[in-house]
């Protein structure tokens, strides 16, 4: 190896360490410790001091020992936080320390491969595969159940893939679906969306993602059905589709003209980069979700029987709650989940659940954006590039606060309004114009939970998880109007209590502290993804 290599190699460790290293120690600080002064944090555990280059992604961990301070690389940070949350806690695991470790390794793999990959030239495609880091506040964000890389690489958004469907046929007496026609008519249209093949007389198809097969194919169920003929393998198609950042959810672009497989198909704007034609089919412009059955963050991320049996009632709610809201003249727009297929021998590993696209939904003229990616930073982030930042920050939050709390207040639902269920929709000059929202697995109907308990989870993630991170990110982009963010998005907050009567805002202003879920906890003791825990962090709303 010559020097240049080595530069090169030491280089790649380094960053793949510091987006590990970030949202671990953010959990750490915010979990088991307190601030000690002069830049140093007192570990709850142990009580020994750390310190860190401070901001939204704090770096550069430094333990103080007898013999001063001593930089941690990252085995030796994992090391301290293990020992740290065993004598915080009195319990002890050996998986998660594996786990964090894992997702640093994730994060090195995906840097080489995001190095020699060609990213889409669609800036909606790009934007959901730009989240290297992830969630800034988990401590194995990017962990992939510790399989090999050669298992997961091809099919990760943050490695730029795109790659076809499998498509399998399934004995019309061993079908599973629920949707009504709508749902149906969309999962069949997929094998033209992508050229692929359909199934024959008696036959239901049913499209699978090809890591989804791989880590099912073996199980007995499976195994059977694929052997006695209940199952059928088909093939794949030549147009690929775009995993994008919960990686078990894929856009299929489709679509009809010279544009296709834009989600801003008619905008004026043109694809001419790689895979723009690839990308022509007759039908299309869905969303496809499949079941993973690997650990992404706090849960297994598997299409769970109970929700796939809520998801109708649940979905039908909150339709109907944003055609109300567009009525009153808002054009934030909700992207249905309309139904799911799967096979009765494999209920939960086969499931596939089919979701609206883009072009029916993104009003004309407007680019989709993810909300994490700019949050999280990437080069085509118009948050960054925008000139008037003090006015894109009100148009921001104009345009996604009010959907949220009009469904709350008017119909009882808790939109699961983190960075990852919100795009952004912005103009030529960038600027916010429209919110869309997707999910409905994590929506919540009054009610379960009670109110009080629901409004908690619609603070956490609206304000928490998602406002508090893109006003982070605009300070550090635009430092000059780091002041003016928090009396904006408290204004925005007293002018729809103005309006419409929500009693939970005026105590949410006037609250010293926010709930802040508590991963790096939840992960060590084992609690259940869905149990969430919260501590209070102080309010930036409060007067």
């Amino acid at each position: 190896m010559d020097r240049m290599e080595s530069v090169d190699l030491n280089a790649a460790d380094s960053a793949a360490d510091a987006y590990a290293a970030a949202p671990l120690l953010n959990c750490l600080l915010r979990e088991a410790a307190e601030p000690a002064g002069d830049g140093s944090y007192r570990l709850l555990g142990s009580g020994r001091l750390l310190r860190v280059r401070a901001g939204r992604r704090p770096a550069d961990p430094e333990l103080r020992t007898a013999g001063g301070w001593h930089p941690l690389n990252h085995t030796e940070l994992v090391k301290l936080v293990s020992d740290e949350l065993r004598q915080y806690t009195g319990v002890s695991n050996d998986e998660l320390p594996v786990e964090i470790a894992d997702s640093r390794e994730t994060v090195a793999a995906l840097l080489a491969a995001r190095a020699a990959a060609e990213p889409s030239a669609d800036p909606y495609v790009r934007s959901e595969q730009a989240l290297v880091m992830g969630h800034p506040h988990h401590p194995a964000p990017k962990a992939r159940g510790g399989a090999p890389a050669a298992s997961w690489l091809p099919y990760a958004p943050e490695a730029h893939a795109r790659f076809p469907l499998v498509f399998l046929g399934l004995r019309e007496d061993q079908v599973v679906e629920e949707g009504g026609p709508r749902a149906a008519a969309a999962i069949d249209s997929l094998a033209a969306a992508c050229g692929g093949p359909r199934p024959p007389a008696g036959y239901r198809l049913l499209p699978a993602h090809p890591w989804q097969l791989d880590l099912v194919a073996s199980r007995p169920a499976v195994r059977e059905a694929f052997a006695d003929g209940r199952l059928l393998r088909l093939g794949t198609g030549p147009v690929p589709v775009w995993p994008t950042a919960s990686i078990r959810t894929l856009y299929v672009p489709g679509g009809e003209g010279p544009d296709a497989g834009r989600p801003d198909a008619g905008n004026g704007r043109q694809d001419t980069g790689p895979g723009a034609a690839e990308a022509e089919a007759p039908d299309g412009d869905l969303f496809v979700k499949f079941s993973l059955d690997v650990r992404i963050t706090n849960d297994v991320r598997r299409l769970w029987r109970h929700d796939l049996l809520k998801l109708r009632r649940t979905d039908a709610a909150v339709k109907a709650g944003f055609a109300e809201l567009r009525a009153t003249g808002s054009n934030a727009a909700w992207l249905p989940d309309r139904g799911y297929r799967t096979a009765a021998f494999a209920f939960e590993e086969l499931a596939v659940l089919v979701r609206d696209g883009l072009r029916a939904h993104v009003e004309p003229g407007l680019t989709p954006l993810l909300a994490a990616a700019m949050a999280e930073g990437y080069p085509d982030s118009p948050l960054a590039a925008t000139a008037d930042p003090a006015g894109w920050w009100r148009a921001y939050l104009r345009r996604v606060v009010p959907p949220v709390l009009h469904l709350f207040a008017r119909h009882g639902i808790v939109l699961e309004a983190h960075l990852q269920n919100t795009l952004v929709a912005v103009d030529a000059g960038g600027m916010p114009a429209q919110a869309l929202f997707r999910d409905a697995e994590g929506v919540k109907l009054l009610p379960d939970p009670e109110r009080a308990a629901a409004w908690q989870r619609l603070v956490y993630c609206l304000v928490v998880n998602h406002l508090t991170e893109i006003a982070g990110a605009l300070a550090e982009c635009h430092p000059q109007v780091a002041g003016t963010l928090w009396p904006a998005a408290r204004e925005e907050f007293r002018r729809f209590d103005s309006a419409h009567g929500l009693p939970e805002i005026g105590a949410l202003l006037a609250a010293p502290s926010l709930p802040a879920k508590t991963n790096l906890l939840l992960r060590w003791t084992r609690a259940d993804g869905a149990d969430a825990r919260y501590l209070p962090l102080p309010n930036p709303l409060h007067g």
